[in-house]
């Protein structure tokens, strides 16, 4: 199979032309084409396909046109040359697959001849070159952005290589090929003054003189009038040596050898790390050494002070000397209060560098970066673009072609860069902490030795951020006599590193990034101070900017470019340390006080409703709080069945429990107690007894300030509950009584049932069985005066152990019997696991193992279902006995290890005292 794309774009299989369908189909193609067996990513194609609007049905609509290209390729289906891979697709094309590595190749094999001094072998190569070229690139097809750029590099590079072919006519003295072949180059493209300096050369050899410098003239009007300058050097030499007549011998001998700039500021000797990122920019060295020449260009990006610059100037001098024609460096200050350095402003330093007299350079960006281009298309450089503001910003300042290596850093991640031009993406994050002790260690010498556990701290306490290492090590070395701890010490407030940044005048750094927002943009990473973290999302974020998350998509997208957000997960964004306290003191500073208030009672009112619609999802048979009404802007997506509420629960369980404490702190008792018992919903199960203990510490705090004695007697039940399995019972009990006074001042009966039903499962753990069972009979009572079946049955259950826990087996198998019916009919899938289990337990004890093995399997099923790890683990040890006692000791130890493997998971202690079962099972000896 053949592909060709200069011109029209067509397949060949077996010299056989293939239809290649709709144009949608053949975009598809082309963009595939133009990253030959590189997976392109979805974005990409997405963007090459519809532009910078796709319809929200662009990812469907793209595998469907994958699929009619794939028909269109490979007929019968058995062709596997397009397989979907992660994050986009790519097109297999095998060496020589396309023109244009066929064009790349030659042309490459006649410039080697062109520097090995053979004309002729240059000429042939050359010739086999430029036979490829059918017409335009994609002659046919209206090229999206992100074709364009690539086919104008292209279109660039077949000009070149016409010039070096007439070079080497010329050199074989073929004067009417290259006069003819560059009459023809220089009418589409008038300002290569190269082609122009050949045809003149030509037209000189052949003795038409005035021929030769008619078109100078025509050279100089066409560069004057678009440009407002005179021809560059070389020409205006050559038409000199016309004028004077000098023999053929010598008119057009080389010039002297171009200068070599060496641009590369010193680098500071305590670099450490980053040895992925160095293999990464070495890869695209490695790319520039290959056979085929082509501009490489690498797109570091991260937030501010993480050590962009140092990272690009360390491995620009460490491999300088792969760049024999010199080094550019530029730092254009994108971020820089004091100005930004213009892409005109750069390219002028360039082109100067390399040998342009002021006086020759043009004025207009577009003329310098044309000059800029040419110069460079015959050499190898490093070209070093410092601090760019985003991709317009240094689109100018790109070679076209030959075989430079472009580093670019900025905070912006230069998608366009990536998308347009190709660019490799290159994110630099923290350092680690192994080359972040290594970094303070190197500046401040031997006390880190000395001091490990404070050099630890400061380590942490810096956020692991480049920058703000530097300034600390500065301060801690300008006081060699204090220790390390004092330093460390002063960082641990809140805020308190952000002042140490403005010591170091190293906050203003960060501020440039915050200044270059959007005026929406800033007042959303404002506001965004206000959330408690960890990480957050859209529908978060909308929540606190009072806006509909399809306003707020692109703001977050505005603040993740600038590396001021980070979306460490799909959907979910994250603040270094650093930024979320730059935010928050921005919000304090800036945001009127009632606007403030808003926000948080938005978000707080977003966390609720989700988390309580969630609770409600995962534990249907709670008889649910009633939440405070929603308020009008609370909008977005809610779970929509159990399984999606665990995720949700999951994903967002560590910003709920910061949000539960955050609440309460800023005076939202009602949200705060209200959400801390959706949370329990899922803390419980999970046996996430010290997360439970402390939102419900909170909750009971709040609800007390704030009067609400619903709220003050749900939370003494449920951290009673958390209390009595972390093993503090006296505790337990004590809240528990709270509770049911509470509950009977208020007379809600089917709080004081479930608070009964809690008090029954406390006396069982002390020892209390006939105290437990009169508790569980007025539990039922009171269950059936507040109509409240799914909890009668829950407590027929717990009535059944503790008559299996008596030795009343048979008792215990009514009492579950009975329950299990009532929720098998209700649905209740984890009370259904409760009560199998309790069968289970008696049957065993019964030596009815068959039966018990059956019960602890399907509950152990259905803890499984809803994510209750803990009551799981706890069936896993049971139904190990029964295995132990049935003479199956290897199933025994297999079901222990995972009962091991989960309590662990929970940090709970019964893990110790599985793994001495497991120890004993392994080597019975160690029982006598």
């Amino acid at each position: 199979m053949r592909f060709a794309l200069l011109g029209p774009l067509e397949v060949t299989l077996d010299g056989r032309h293939l239809a290649l369908g709709s144009i949608k189909q053949r975009l598809l193609l082309a963009t595939l084409l133009s990253r030959p067996s590189r997976t392109v990513p979805t974005g990409v194609l997405v963007a090459a396909l519809w532009g910078e609007d796709p319809p929200a049905s662009a990812a469907a609509n793209l595998r469907t046109y994958a699929r009619g290209l794939r028909g269109a390729l490979g007929g019968d289906g058995s062709w596997d040359g397009m397989p979907h891979t992660r994050g986009g697709y790519l097109l297999r094309v095998p060496p020589g697959g396309t023109d244009v590595e066929r064009f790349d190749e030659a042309a490459f094999r006649g410039r080697r001849a062109l520097a090995a001094d053979d004309p002729s072998l240059a000429r042939e190569e050359l010739s086999r070159a430029l036979a490829v070229w059918r017409g335009r690139v994609l002659e046919g097809l209206v090229l999206p952005d992100v074709l364009e750029s690539w086919a104008t590099g292209l279109e660039e590079r077949r000009c070149h290589t016409e010039e070096d072919h007439a070079q080497a006519l010329l050199a074989e003295g073929d004067l009417s090929q290259a006069v003819l072949r560059m009459r023809k180059l220089v009418a589409s493209h008038p300002s290569r003054q190269r082609a122009w300096g050949h045809l003149m050369l030509g037209l000189y050899r052949v003795g038409d003189v005035g021929g030769a410098l008619e078109a100078y003239r025509e050279v100089r009007d066409t560069l004057v009038r678009e440009t407002g300058l005179e021809p560059g050097p070389e020409l205006t030499r050559l038409h000199a040596d016309i004028l004077k007549q000098r023999s053929t011998a010598t008119v057009g001998d080389s010039p002297p050898p171009p200068p070599r700039p060496r641009q590369l500021p010193l680098i500071t000797p305590d670099f450490v790390g980053r040895e992925e990122a160095l293999a990464a920019l070495d890869a695209g060295l490695h790319r520039a050494d290959g056979e085929t020449p082509g501009v490489v260009i690498t797109a570091v990006s991260g937030m501010a002070g993480v050590g962009k610059t140092t990272l690009a100037l360390h491995w620009a001098h460490r491999v300088a000397d792969r760049f024999p024609d010199g080094q550019l460096h530029v730092d254009l200050r994108g971020y820089d209060e004091s100005g930004v350095v213009s892409a005109s402003d750069a390219l002028q330093g360039f082109v100067q560098a390399l040998g342009v007299p002021q006086a020759r350079i043009p004025s207009g960006t577009q003329a310098r970066a044309g000059l800029f281009r040419s110069l460079l298309a015959t050499r190898r450089m490093l070209v070093v673009l410092d601090n760019a503001r985003d991709s317009a910003h240094v689109r100018p300042l790109l070679p076209g072609a030959g075989n430079s290596v472009v580093v670019v850093t900025s905070r912006n991640r230069l998608a366009g860069l990536v998308t347009s031009e190709g660019a490799r993406s290159l994110t630099l994050d923290v350092l680690s902490a192994t080359e972040s002790a290594r970094m303070l260690a190197r500046r401040v010498g031997p006390r880190v030795e000395a001091e490990p556990d404070a050099a630890a701290d400061i380590v942490t306490l810096t956020g692991r951020l480049p920058l703000a290492l530097a300034v600390v090590a500065a301060r801690v070395a300008n006081h060699p006599a204090f220790p390390l701890h004092a330093f460390a010490a002063e960082l641990r407030p809140s805020g308190a590193l952000l002042d140490v940044l403005e010591d170091g005048d190293a906050q203003r750094v960060l501020s440039w990034s915050y200044l270059a927002l959007t005026e929406e943009a800033a007042r959303l990473f404002r506001l965004l101070g206000l959330h408690p973290g960890p990480d957050l999302t859209l529908d978060a974020a909308a929540a606190l900017a009072g806006a509909p998350a399809h306003s707020v998509r692109p703001l977050l997208r505005e603040l993740t470019r600038l590396h001021l957000l980070t979306e460490h997960r799909p959907g979910r964004y994250l603040f270094h340390d650093l930024l979320r306290t730059y935010a928050s003191a921005l919000v304090r500073t800036t945001e009127p006080s009632a606007g403030v208030l808003q926000a948080r009672e938005r978000f707080y009112d977003h966390c609720l409703h989700r988390a309580h619609a969630a609770a409600v999802l995962v534990q249907p048979q709670w008889p649910a709080v009633v939440p405070v009404p929603p308020l009008p802007s609370n909008s977005g997506d809610r779970a929509r069945d159990a399984e999606a509420a665990l995720g949700w629960f999951a994903d967002e369980r560590q910003v709920l429990l910061r949000t539960v404490a955050q609440a309460a702190a800023r005076g939202f008792e009602t949200y705060s107690w209200q959400l801390a018992w959706a949370l329990t919903a899922y803390l419980a199960p999970l046996g996430l007894w010290q997360d439970q203990r402390a939102v419900q510490e909170t909750a009971l705090a709040t609800a007390e300030r704030s009067g609400e004695e619903v709220g003050e007697a749900m939370a003494c039940r449920l951290l009673a509950r958390a209390e009595a399995r972390l093993g503090a019972l006296d505790t337990a009990e004590r809240l528990l009584r709270r509770a049911l006074g509470l509950y009977e001042r208020l007379g809600e009966h089917n709080g004081q049932a479930q608070t009964l039903h809690n008090y029954v499962e406390l006396c069982y753990m002390g020892g209390r069985l006939a105290e437990a069972l009169e508790h569980g009979r007025e539990a039922l009572r009171l269950y059936g005066l507040s109509g409240n079946r799914d909890g009668e049955a829950r407590t027929l259950n717990a009535m059944g152990w503790l008559h299996a826990a008596e030795g009343d087996h048979p008792a215990a198998i009514d009492h579950c019997t009975r329950a299990l019916d009532r929720q098998r009919q209700a649905g209740d899938r984890n009370g259904q696991a409760a009560t199998l289990d309790s069968l289970g337990f008696a049957y065993h004890h019964l030596a009815r193992y068959d039966r018990a093995v059956a019960c602890y399997e399907e509950a152990i099923a259905l803890f499984r279902s809803s994510a209750d790890r803990y009551h799981e683990a706890e069936t896993l040890v049971r139904l190990g006995d029964t295995h132990l006692v049935t003479g199956r000791p290897a199933a025994a130890e297999e079901v222990w290890g995972r009962a091991a493997a989960m309590f662990d998971a929970l940090w709970d202690p019964e893990a110790e005292t599985v793994r001495k079962r497991l120890a004993e099972l392994r080597n019975p000896r160690q029982q006598d």
